[in-house]
This record gives structure tokens, sequence and C-alpha cells, in this order.
């Protein structure tokens, strides 16, 4: 993997590029998380494509822009960036709040997409008492007391089951956390409670759709899941039964296996799945 700085637009983008393969996959980190998170789960992928990761603004080393980072404007930096690394089509895949940056990502250049992956993440907005508690984290961090977000959020992302031998990764997140600027942090939570529901351009879209989730989620609970699944029959479905909010960390070989399975054939051969549905 080849590690830069590249112009997206007018905004200074971290990335890093595997540079080879005819088919590319773009991977969008979530919320307090950075390019970082991916370093383990990239030697899955990048045999079969080409594979760019970066740092979405506001957060690892990217530029931090202003005090809303909408989603719009996120999705546009990283088609601005793809551009700039020569990438005409991607599969895009967006974990959690990476999961609403493509959703834009999809809205805004649909032409630049061969398929959309959401991994632990879903188009519905913000619900009021998800927006009250993201404005709790905006009143956490201008207080100077983002410790207390290292102390919980890394660790929640994980399936109960899976923390204990998980604990390394939870040390890198919570690291992770610490040397995120505030500035950023708050721009995205702004970002977030700023989005708009996306149920219907997903289902109007004729771009090739997967959801990957995690059976065990604290973030998108069993029910949630569910209603997401039948609202959207045009997608593919793989679960990620011992898995969490973290799948690409806790089962990276399914989760690899089922992107690959996407991108190059049925989904339904997809053994590392317990569950596919096309």
């Amino acid at each position: 993997m080849t590690e830069k700085f590249i112009m997206a637009g007018p905004t200074a983008l971290h990335v890093c590029d595997s540079e080879q393969g005819e088919r590319c996959v773009v991977l969008l980190h979530g919320y307090l998380e950075s390019l970082l998170v991916w370093e383990e789960f990239v030697p899955l992928l990048y045999k079969r494509v080409r594979v760019v990761t970066l740092d979405l603004p506001g957060h690892g080393i990217s530029e931090v822009k202003g005090e809303v980072h909408t989603m719009e404007f996120l999705a546009d930096t990283v088609a601005d960036g793809l551009r700039a690394l020569g990438i005409e089509r991607c599969t895009l895949v967006g974990h959690s709040m990476g999961g609403y940056v493509a959703l834009a990502f999809l809205e805004r250049h649909p032409e630049m997409l061969d398929g959309l992956v959401l991994l632990s993440s879903t188009p519905n907005a913000d619900t009021p008492e998800k927006a009250e508690n993201r404005r709790r984290e905006i009143a956490l961090v201008r207080a100077g007391k983002k410790d207390a977000l290292a102390r919980v959020a890394p660790a929640a992302g994980f399936a109960p089951e899976n923390r204990r031998r998980m604990q390394d990764e939870i040390e890198d997140l919570t690291e992770q956390v610490f040397i995120t600027e505030d500035e950023g942090i708050i721009a995205l939570l702004n970002g977030m409670i700023a989005r708009k529901d996306r149920n219907e351009l997903l289902r109007e879209s004729s771009v090739p759709q997967l959801f990957i989730l995690g059976s065990h989620d604290g973030y998108i609970p069993a029910e949630a899941a569910e209603a997401m699944i039948a609202a959207h029959p045009q997608a593919q479905v793989v679960r990620l039964e011992n898995s969490g909010h973290m799948g690409f960390l806790e089962e990276p070989e399914a989760t690899a296996q089922a992107l690959l399975q996407f991108i190059f054939g049925s989904p339904t051969e997809c053994a590392a799945a317990t569950e596919t549905r096309a």
C-alpha cells in the first residue's frame, strides 16, 4: 500500500492505495476511526482488487474544514480524491458513518459506482433520541471530556463475547479517539445529525447493493436490521452471526469473502455467510 497526501478538490486527503487491480474497492471508515482500522483487513482483498482507504476529513490526519462536515461534502471529497487517483469507478464500502457517506456518494456520483456496500450501516436519518445523544457528545468534547468517549465507544462496537479476544483492537480504537482532533469530531457529529433519510434513494437506484450486518450489533439491533432488510428487497444481505458492529475485525475472512463474492460472483455461493439473500 502506498501512503500519501493528495488534494481532493480544496481538501488535503490522507490515502493509502494498493495501486493494482482492474476492479477497485474503496473502504470508508466509521465515526472515531481512521484508515488505520482497515490495516489487518486490506491484505484479505488486495490480491484480487485494487484497494483504497482514506481518512475522511475530520478524522485521522485529513483536514478539518469548518464546524459541519455534511455527508454531501464528504462524498464530494471522496469523489474528488478518486478522480485525483485516476479511478473512474469503484465498489464503495462504508462502515457505519462511512455508510452514510457512501449513500450521499450514491446520490451525487452514481456513475462512479460498480456497487455499494453498507457494512453495519443504515440509510435511516437520526431519530430525535439519536440526534440528542450526538449533541451530548458534542458538549462532552467541547468541555474537554473526550476521554469519556474513548472509555465507552470502542468496546461497545464489538459483540460482548468477542471483547476479551479483541482487546488489542479495542485499545487501538481507543488510541484513535485520543488522536482525533476535537474539531473533527464535532464537525462529523454535526454532519450526522443533519443527514437525511436515503431509503427511497436506495430503492430507486440501479446500482447493485449489499448489506453486511452483525447479528449482535448493539447499534443496529435485530429488530432494526430486520426492518431494513424487509424495506430493501433489491439488496443482497449477508449476516455475520458472530459479530457486533465491527464485523470486518470480528469476522474478517467472512466479511472479505462476502465482498469478493459481491464483486466477482453470485452471493449465494458465499460459503462464509450463514445467510445470504440475492
